[in-house]
């Protein structure tokens, strides 16, 4: 049996995601800041601020090493793929606990965002002297967030601001293969 690479897995699951959402007879719909500018994974316009996506591979993929040099610390190599790999909204997903929704970057504005956030997050764990992670999925509880242990690669539900102590997958593309694709309202 063989193991699937992270990329490998994450486009299995945007295939089914994909694949899922035609049955059900459902667009990928998010708001755009400025809809008359397209992002990458930006298909058309539906109504005053909301737009019709699809992921998009990055082309080429973000960058990180500022990041890294900001916190003098190697992310994972795991993470900067997966933030790497696609443009789009977020893609909803179904864990066996319970509803999430997948972080994707939407264009370089967004990529910035998100890296200022990781490196918040990060100086947020070491001020209280745990574990460094980094996030990559929501959940219907805005304490509670899917991230990626720093120092493994192994994935933790964590609730914001304490240690990790569940441990869901023992790598990203091993998660994706617990995911079930869902329509999440939750964030």
């Amino acid at each position: 049996m063989s193991v699937l690479s992270l990329a490998e897995s994450y486009q299995n699951f945007i295939t089914q995601t994909l694949s899922w959402h035609q049955q059900h007879n459902l667009i990928l719909q998010a708001w755009a800041a400025d809809p008359t500018t397209p992002a990458p994974a930006q298909l058309a316009v539906l109504a005053d601020d909301t737009v019709s996506w699809q992921p998009v591979r990055q082309q080429p993929g973000a960058d990180f090493s500022n990041v890294e040099q900001a916190l003098e610390l190697e992310l994972h190599p795991d993470i900067k793929q997966f933030y790497s790999l696609y443009y789009g909204a977020g893609l909803g997903a179904s864990h066996s606990r319970g509803p999430l929704q997948l972080l994707m970057v939407w264009d370089q504005t967004d990529l910035a965002r998100l890296q200022e956030n990781i490196i918040g997050h990060i100086l947020m764990k070491r001020r209280l002297k745990q574990p460094e992670t980094v996030f990559f999925a929501l959940t219907d509880d805005d304490n509670i967030v899917l991230s990626v242990l720093n120092r493994s690669g192994e994935v933790y539900l964590e609730t914001v601001g304490k240690d990790v102590t569940e441990k869901l997958a023992g790598s990203l593309a091993d998660f994706f293969s617990q995911l079930t694709p869902a329509a999440y309202q939750g964030v």
